[in-house]
C-alpha cells in the first residue's frame, strides 16, 4: 500500500496521548513490598563496620542485607563489580547496603539509619589523575577479575582498558605535512536524564522461577548475566520490558535487576519494588562517560591531512561497565569522516573514583567528534582554508579505508560530501560564518561532519514471527524496546508494505517478554531497524510463500503465478481471481469441508556478519557493518560584554540510506541535536575535590530547557545501504554526536578565542578572553 516513507502515525500514540500508556511503576501489586539501598557518602573509603540495628528499628522492616553475603562480581565485559560495596567503597553513591520493608517510606527511613564507619582512602579525582605515576589505586587486583570480552585491563595501574590503532607509517606522515596543530580537551561526565528513573519489580515464584518487570533496553541480556552471576538457569527468568521512558543507553546496564532479586530472595520470592528517586538516578546508577584528550593533526599546505595522532583518557568511573568497550569505540571512528592515511591512536579506559560510566547515545562518539572537529578547525584557521572547504576536500569516499583498516564502499559508507553541502546550504554557510550584529554582539557559524558504525557483538540479530487474526490481519512479534523512537511502528511499515496492506490491518504489540517474543540483541546502537528490520521482512516473505502455497492448491494454479496484496491473494494474470487472506491463512476448507494446510507463521531471523574482532596490537579488521555519515552546523549569538549567548539555529544533514518514517527519522535527529546542544553549554557533573558530586538534583543539574533552543533544520542524504532493509540506516544517535563540536566550533569563532573545554558556560568563555568585558 506504499507506507514506507510516509509518516504514518504510530502504534503507541494513542497511549500515549491519553494517558493509558502504562510504565513499570504503574504496576500496582498485592502483598507488593519496597526495598531501598544505601549509599555512600565517600568517593573512595575502607568500610569498617556496619551496624544493622538502627534499621532493624524501623516499624516494616523484612530484610538487610549487605555486600558480604553476596560476595559476587559482576559486569558485561569485566567481572569487577559488586551488587553491594564489599570491603571498601569506589564512588560517592554507591549502594552499600539493601533494605526491604512493607512501605517505601519505611524502606528509606531504614536506609537512611544504618550505620556505616569508614576509613577515607585518597581520591582518584579524574582519568588524568589516575593515569599519573603512583595514583591511588582504584582496584588493587585487576588480575583477578573475570573477562568476558576482548578488553586489556593493566594490572597495577588503574587502567580498565587500553585500545590501540596504528595504521600507516607516523614518521612518513608527518614528514609529508607542512602544518602541525594541537590541542587537549575536555568533555565531562554527566547524566542520562531520562524521564523515567530506573526501576525494578521482582519476584521468585514457587517453582523458582525468576519474575522481572524492568524498563531496561537489553532485557534478553538479563537471563545471560543471571545465569552467569547467580546460576540462575536462564529458562527460570522471565523478563517484562512495557513501554520505557527514555533510556539513551543507562537502560542498557544491569543494575538495579539484581539488587531487586536480591531483595526478593531475602523474603521468600515476595514481590518487591526498587525505584531510583532522580538523585540517586544521577550518582548511583550509571551515567555518561566523561573524556580528556590530547590531538596532533598535520596537513599539507594544500590542506591534505597526512597524519593523526590521539590520546584518549576516557573517565569510566569505578566500575568497567561499557566504558571499556566505549574507550575501544572512540578509537575505532578516530579520523571522524576524514581520509588520514598515518594513525596512531592510544584509547584509555581509566578507572576513578567517579560514578560508573555505561552506554550513552553515540557510544564515544559526541567525544570523538569534539575532539577530531576542534582540530580540523583549527587546522582551517592556521591554513586559512574555509572550514567547510576543507572538510569537503578531505571526506572519506568509497575506496578508502576506515582507521582499523576496513575497506569502504558506495554502500557500507554514507555520502559525506553531499552532507557537507547540504548543511551548508541550510545554515547559509556563504553567507559568512562570523558577523557583528550590534555594539557588542556578535553572530557566528560553527560545523562538524561526523560518522558511527555499530560497534556490536559480531553475533549481534534478532528474529521476528508473523501471525495472523481470524480476519486476515497480521501480528508482528519482535524483542526491539520501545522507548520513544519509534520502531515498533517502522517494524509494521515494513511487513505492511511487504504485505501489500494497510499499516491498520497489521498490529504490534509494544511491550516485551522475553519467553514469549522473539530474541533482539539490544535495544541500542542505533541496530534496531537494520537487525529487526531485516528478520521482519524475511517472516514477511516466509509468510507470503506459505500463503502462496495454499492458495495454490485452493485456486489450482503455481504458487509463482500468484500475488498476495490488499488482504487478498490471487492471480496475477488476473486479479478478479482469488480469495481474502482470511480463507488462507488459517488453512483453507473446501465446499465440502476438507481441509488443506495450517496456520501460516513467518519466522525471520538477522544475523550480523562480516564483522570481525580487531587485532589487540593494531586495531585491524572490520569492526561494524557500516558507517553512517553526517554533516551539523549551528549559528549563535555571543554577547561580548558579559558572554552570554542564545542559540539561533542548528542544521543537522545525516546519510539515513533510505528514510522509512520521515516525521520519526526527523524527530530523531531534532532530539539528538538538542541533547549534545545541552551537553555543550551546561550539562556537567560538578565534584568537589574528594569526589562527590556537588549538582545531583535538577535545580543544580542543568539542562537545555524549552525555549532555550534554536531553530532546529534536518534532513537527510538517501546513498542506499544495501545489507539494511530497503536501504535504510539507523539514524538515532546521529543527530547529537557533533553538535558539541559545532557549537566549540561556533563560539571560538565568536569569542576570538579557542574554546577546548566543555560545557561551555559563559563564564568560562569569559575566562578565556582573559575577563575582558570590552
Amino acid at each position: 500500500m506504499g507506507v514506507i516513507g510516509k509518516s504514518v502515525t504510530r502504534k503507541d500514540a494513542g497511549e500515549k496521548v491519553t494517558g493509558a500508556a502504562r510504565y513499570v511503576n504503574d504496576r500496582h501489586l498485592p502483598r507488593l513490598l519496597h526495598a531501598k539501598y544505601t549509599i555512600s557518602p565517600h568517593a573512595h573509603a575502607r568500610i569498617k563496620s556496619i551496624d544493622t540495628a538502627p534499621a532493624w528499628q524501623v516499624p516494616g522492616v523484612r530484610a538487610v542485607i549487605l555486600g558480604e553475603q553476596v560476595p559476587i562480581l559482576t559486569g558485561p565485559i569485566l567481572a569487577d563489580r559488586p551488587p553491594l560495596a564489599i570491603g571498601k567503597v569506589r564512588y560517592a553513591g554507591e549502594p552499600v547496603a539493601l533494605i526491604v520493608a512493607d512501605e517505601e517510606h519505611q524502606a528509606e527511613l531504614a536506609a537512611s539509619r544504618l550505620v556505616v564507619e569508614y576509613e577515607l582512602l585518597p581520591v582518584v579525582n579524574g582519568p588524568l589523575e589516575a593515569f599519573a605515576d603512583n595514583a591511588p589505586l582504584v582496584h588493587e587486583d585487576i588480575e583477578s577479575y573475570h573477562n568476558h570480552g576482548d578488553v586489556y585491563p593493566q594490572p597495577g595501574t588503574n587502567i580498565a582498558n587500553l585500545f590501540k590503532i596504528r595504521k600507516g607509517d607516523m614518521a612518513q606522515g608527518w614528514a609529508t605535512g607542512d602544518v602541525v596543530v594541537e590541542a587537549a580537551l575536555g568533555f565531562p561526565q554527566s547524566d542520562h536524564a531520562a524521564i523515567e528513573t530506573r526501576c525494578v519489580q521482582a519476584e521468585v515464584t514457587a517453582d523458582g522461577q525468576v519474575i522481572l518487570h524492568t524498563p531496561s533496553q537489553a532485557p534478553y541480556e538479563i537471563p545471560e548475566q543471571f545465569e552467569r552471576f547467580f546460576g540462575v538457569p536462564a529458562g527460570q527468568v522471565v523478563v517484562h520490558t512495557p513501554l520505557v521512558g527514555g533510556g539513551f543507553g543507562g537502560k542498557g546496564a544491569v543494575q538495579l535487576e539484581f539488587l531487586a532479586y536480591l531483595a526478593t530472595k531475602a523474603v521468600d520470592g515476595r514481590p518487591v519494588q526498587l525505584l531510583n528517586s532522580r538523585e540517586r538516578d544521577l550518582i548511583s546508577s550509571p551515567v555518561h562517560i566523561g573524556l580528556e584528550a590530547r590531538v596532533r593533526l598535520g596537513a599539507t599546505c594544500e590542506g591534505k591531512f597526512t597524519a593523526l595522532e590521539i590520546f584518549y583518557w576516557f573517565d569510566g568511573g569505578a566500575y568497567s561497565q561499557m566504558g571499556v568497550v566505549m574507550n575501544k569505540a572512540a578509537g575505532i571512528d578516530c579520523t571522524g569522516p576524514y581520509r588520514v592515511d598515518h594513525v596512531h591512536v592510544d584509547s584509555y579506559c581509566m578507572y576513578t573514583n567517579h560514578p560508573y560510566s555505561t552506554s550513552f547515545r553515540g557510544f564515544g562518539h559526541p567525544e570523538m567528534t569534539f575532539v577530531i572537529e576542534r582540530a580540523v578547525d583549527l587546522l582551517a584557521k592556521r591554513l586559512g582554508i574555509d572550514p567547510l572547504v576543507l572538510r569537503a576536500m578531505n571526506a572519506i569516499q568509497p575506496g578508502d579505508t576506515s582507521p582499523t583498516r576496513a575497506l569502504l564502499d558506495y554502500s557500507n559508507l554514507g555520502d559525506v560530501s553531499a552532507c557537507i553541502e547540504r548543511v551548508g546550504e541550510l545554515i547559509r554557510w556563504d553567507e559568512g560564518v562570523r558577523q557583528e550584529v550590534g555594539p557588542h554582539k556578535v553572530r557566528a557559524k560553527g560545523m562538524a561532519a561526523l560518522w558511527k558504525t555499530s560497534t556490536s557483538a559480531t553475533d549481534a540479530g534478532a528474529s521476528a514471527v508473523l501471525t495472523f487474526n481470524r480476519d486476515g490481519s497480521a501480528n508482528i512479534s519482535v524483542g526491539v524496546v520501545e522507548i520513544g523512537q519509534g520502531t515498533r511502528t517502522v517494524m509494521a511499515q515494513l511487513v505492511a508494505e511487504r504485505l501489500h496492506e494497510s499499516i491498520d490491518r497489521v498490529h504490534v504489540s509494544l511491550d516485551v517478554n522475553t519467553r514469549k517474543d522473539p530474541e533482539h540483541w539490544k535495544t541500542v546502537a542505533s541496530s534496531s531497524v537494520m537487525l529487526s528490520g531485516r528478520a521482519v521482512l524475511q517472516a514477511a516473505d516466509d509468510a507470503i510463500r506459505q500463503i502462496k502455497e495454499i492458495g495454490a492448491v485452493a485456486l489450482r494454479a503455481a504458487p509463482d503465478d500468484l500475488a498476495v496484496a490488499r488482504g487478498r491473494v490471487f492471480l496475477r494474470s488476473n486479479p478478479a481471481i482469488g480469495m481474502p487472506l482470511e480463507k488462507v491463512v488459517h488453512g483453507y476448507r473446501f465446499p465440502n469441508g476438507n481441509a488443506i494446510g495450517g496456520h501460516v507463521v513467518g519466522h525471520g531471523h538477522y544475523l550480523m556478519h562480516r564483522v570481525t574482532r580487531l587485532e589487540h596490537e593494531t586495531g585491524q579488521g572490520k569492526p561494524g557493518p557500516e558507517w553512517t555519515v553526517g554533516a551539523e552546523a549551528i549559528e549563535v549569538e555571543l554577547d561580548l560584554r558579559d558572554c552570554t549567548y542564545r542559540l539561533v539555529r542548528a542544521a543537522a544533514v545525516i546519510d539515513a540510506g533510505r528514510v522509512l518514517h520521515p516525521h520519526l527519522a526527523t524527530g530523531q535527529v531534532m532530539g539528538g541535536m538538542h541533547m549534545g546542544l545541552s551537553f555543550g553549554s551546561r550539562e556537567h557533573f560538578v565534584y568537589s575535590e574528594r569526589g562527590v558530586v556537588l549538582n545531583p538534583q535538577f535545580r543544580s543539574y542543568k539542562l537545555l530547557h524549552y525555549g532555550e533552543h534554536p531553530e532546529y533544520l534536518v534532513d537527510f542524504v538517501e546513498r542506499p545501504y544495501l545489507e539494511g532493509p530497503l536501504g535504510a540506516r539507523g539514524v538515532g544517535e546521529y543527530g547529537l554526536i557533533g553538535m558539541p563540536a559545532a557549537l566549540a566550533n561556533a563560539l571560538s569563532v565568536a569569542a576570538g578565542v579557542e574554546l577546548y573545554r566543555l560545557p561551555l558556560l559563559p563564564e568560562q568563555i569569559w575566562r578565556a578572553r582573559g575577563g575582558d568585558v570590552r
